[in-house]
């Protein structure tokens, strides 16, 4: 899908229009109408459409705004997600969504905060933004439903993955407080009647019956995994995607597999559209923080303010990378730089070298450039 326009990039950009902040909860929508100069609250029942057009008709007539001028609009991005975007774009308003945690606040220990406050302030940034100050906030990049939807899927596989560990981890602890250390394995219904505590004597039926429980619950997330990992690699076999040759061709690389390559496309890679590396590392939340006050200059680590879900697997894929890619030109130059230093340069290391690494694998998707050195699977190869 192609990336929200930038202000001064629609046809709507020169003339004058009406700006409307969206302060959103479970019942009430707070509405900040503009006209660049005054401001008008209304508060609506949420959801209801009819009564938010009444409201725009009224604010561009007390502004004196013809009934044809363009509504641009905001909202924080939170729990609703985006749908409430594409409700408003299907009704011919400009929206963005807006990070909330880039929108600028008063640095004072205590400040005051209402849904009114806040609503005002994001219409007079919305106007801001519409002036032609990008960096007032950061905006969201909106997927398309088809590309939200392709995201379940593995979120839901990580989802299902935690939960095992959730319940082995509860199940071996509830053991370990009888003195009992063992690993849970798909044969452990089978070695319960034996285990002992540390008395001697048997486990106790409660404790008992609450094991076989929590076993259960492991196993059905093991069938739900083991299904959706099935019907993945269906998907893969049969689909002929944009997104699915993405896939392919990354999962050609070694130290890649389905599971990562699966996660880089359906999040970032499949939908995204970059125009230089800034933007590949900004996105992911790897880039240097500095910090330079008077004679301070110091660095605060990376921002994180990008996709944690791909970040995490980024990092994951880059120690992968070093182990499985050492001739490649990002493995040798990591070794020079941070291989003969202590665990903390490693750890700095490693972000350096993922940052390296996805800005790499994103012009090898869009320009077909494979890493310097880099070797593919014998399979690909062949």
């Amino acid at each position: 899908m192609k990336d929200q326009a930038a202000p001064g990039t629609e046809n709507s950009a020169g003339k004058p229009g009406l700006y409307m902040a969206i302060e959103l909860s479970r019942t009430k929508w707070k509405l900040a109408f503009s006209d660049g100069k005054r401001v008008r609250l209304v508060t609506i029942e949420a959801k209801d459409w009819n009564r938010m057009h009444l409201e725009m008709d009224k604010s561009r007539k007390r502004f004196g705004l013809g009934p044809s001028a363009p509504v641009r609009s905001c909202y924080e991005a939170g729990r609703e997600g985006f749908w409430v975007h594409r409700a408003l774009s299907g009704r011919g308003v400009e929206n963005v969504v807006v990070d909330a945690a880039s929108i600028e606040v008063n640095r004072r220990s205590r400040r005051a905060k209402t849904d009114r406050m806040d609503a005002e302030k994001l219409v007079r940034q919305l106007i801001r933004y519409w002036g032609g100050e990008e960096k007032v906030w950061s905006v969201v990049r909106v997927p398309s439903a088809e590309a939200e939807d392709a995201r379940q899927q593995h979120r839901d596989m990580e989802i299902l993955k935690r939960e095992q560990n959730s319940h082995r981890s509860r199940m071996e602890s509830l053991l370990f407080t009888q003195g009992i250390e063992v690993k849970v394995d798909g044969k452990f219904l089978n070695r319960l009647d034996e285990l002992r505590c540390w008395n001697g004597q048997p486990l106790a039926e409660h404790l008992k019956a609450r094991l076989v429980r929590e076993y259960q619950r492991l196993m059905m997330a093991k069938a739900d995994q083991a299904t959706l990992r099935k019907q993945q690699r269906e998907q893969l076999k049969r689909a002929k995607t944009p997104a699915v040759e993405k896939i392919g061709r990354l999962k050609q690389l070694r130290a890649i597999g389905t599971t990562s390559s699966w996660t880089f496309v359906m999040e970032f890679f499949g939908w995204r559209k970059f125009e230089n590396r800034r933007q590949v590392a900004g996105a992911l939340g790897i880039t240097p923080m500095p910090y330079q006050s008077g004679d301070s200059n110091r660095e605060q680590g990376i921002s994180r303010s990008g996709n944690r879900r791909m970040r995490a697997m980024a990092v994951e894929i880059a120690w992968a990378w070093l182990r499985f890619q050492p001739d490649s030109k990002l493995s040798q130059w990591y070794q020079r730089r941070f291989g003969g230093g202590g665990k903390r340069m490693r750890r700095i290391g490693i972000v350096a070298l993922t940052r390296r690494l996805m800005i790499d694998l994103w012009r090898y998707l869009e320009e077909g450039v494979v890493p310097e050195g880099a070797k593919f699977k014998a399979a690909a190869a062949a």
